[in-house]
C-alpha cells in the first residue's frame, strides 16, 4: 500500500496561503525551537561533518537552532531556503551578523535560495512536512539538494497531536481543529519512494500545559492554522468564542493544578542519499554527472 500524496484531510489552498503569510515577527515558535534542540542531539551520532548544509524554512524551523548549528559546523557554508520572500527576508535580517561582529567578515559564507543540485551534505528541515500540501515533492527537493552520502534531518507533527482538542471538538459536534497528521511509517515509505536510503524514524510525545484558554489558543496560532478541508466555513461570533473557552476549561485536570494540557506527537526522521544505481537493460544510458559519481566510488 503506497503512502498518501499529502496528509489526510489537508486543504492545499489553505496550506499555500499559510505558507505565504508575511512573517508576524522575527522569532520562531517556542515548541519548534525545543524540537530542533532535541533533533540536534541526534547529530552526536553522525560522523559526517558537512562542508555545506541547507536550512529549509529557518524562521519557522528555529532561529536559535540555526545559530547552534552554525556553531557545530563553524566552517561549513550554509544555504537559507524559504519559499516565501517575507519569511526569507525576516530570517536573513534576524541571522545577519552586525557590521562590528567578526563573524560577518570571517565566518562561513551564507547563501540564500535553493542550493544547487547535489551540493550540500546535510538538509535540516524542522517542523515542515506536516503543513506541506505536496510532501513528496518537498522530499524530492531535499533529495536533489543533497550530495551522494549526504543526509536529511527532519521533524514534524504525528497523528496523536492535539488529541485532547480533537476529542473535545468531536464531543461538541464541531469540525476538527486541524487536519490529520501522517504516521511516521508512511513518512518512511515516502522517503524510500523519493530515493532516500536507510530511513530511521522515531517519535516522542510532548505535553504542554497552559494557565488559560487564551494562552493555549495563542500558542496554537504560533504553530500554524487549521488546514482541515472540513473546518468551519465562516467566522464565528463572541458566543462561540465563550463556548470554546468553557469547553477548554473542562479539560483542566486537578492533578495538574487546574492547568490545560495538550499533547504533541513529534516525529523525527533521518535518511541518506545513496549512490544512484544504473538500471540494467539491454541498452543503458548513464548521464555524465552520474558516471562521475560512480567512478569516484
Amino acid at each position: 500500500m503506497s503512502a498518501p500524496e499529502r496528509p489526510p484531510s489537508l486543504d492545499p489552498v489553505a496550506a499555500a496561503r499559510w505558507a505565504a503569510l508575511p512573517a508576524a515577527s522575527a522569532a520562531s515558535p517556542w515548541l519548534h525551537e525545543e524540537v530542533a534542540s532535541r533533533m540536534q542531539e541526534r547529530l552526536d551520532f553522525i560522523k559526517l561533518q558537512p562542508q555545506q548544509w541547507a536550512h529549509w524554512e529557518p524562521l519557522r524551523g528555529g532561529l536559535q537552532a540555526h545559530q547552534a548549528l552554525q556553531q557545530r559546523y563553524n566552517r561549513a557554508e550554509v544555504w537559507l531556503t524559504s519559499a516565501c520572500k517575507s519569511q526569507a527576508d525576516a530570517a536573513q535580517a534576524a541571522l545577519k551578523a552586525s557590521w562590528w561582529q567578526a563573524a560577518r567578515w570571517t565566518g562561513p559564507r551564507v547563501h540564500h535560495g535553493l542550493p544547487p543540485e547535489g551540493s550540500v551534505q546535510m538538509v535540516w528541515a524542522n517542523m515542515q512536512l506536516h503543513a506541506s500540501a505536496q510532501p513528496q515533492e518537498l522530499l524530492q527537493s531535499w533529495h536533489r539538494a543533497l550530495a551522494v552520502d549526504g543526509f536529511l534531518m527532519f521533524s514534524c507533527f504525528g497523528p496523536d497531536t492535539l488529541r485532547e482538542l480533537r476529542a473535545m471538538y468531536a464531543h461538541q459536534g464541531w469540525p476538527q481543529p486541524a487536519h490529520e497528521f501522517t504516521d511516521m511509517h508512511d513518512w518512511g515509505d515516502m522517503l524510500v519512494q523519493a530515493g532516500f536510503a536507510e530511513p530511521v524514524m522515531d517519535m516522542e510525545r510532548i505535553t504542554l500545559t497552559y494557565e488559560t484558554p487564551e494562552r493555549l489558543l495563542a500558542e496554537l496560532r504560533e504553530l500554524g492554522r487549521n488546514l482541515n478541508t472540513q473546518r468551519f466555513a465562516g467566522l464565528r461570533g463572541r458566543r462561540w468564542r465563550q463556548q470554546l473557552f468553557d469547553a477548554l476549561m473542562a479539560l483542566a485536570k486537578p492533578e495538574e493544578a487546574g492547568r490545560l494540557s495538550l499533547s504533541f506527537e513529534i516525529v523525527y526522521g533521518h535518511a541518506l542519499k545513496p549512490m544512484p544505481r544504473a538500471k540494467v537493460t539491454p541498452e543503458t544510458e548513464i548521464g555524465l554527472a552520474q558516471m562521475r559519481q560512480m567512478l569516484r566510488r
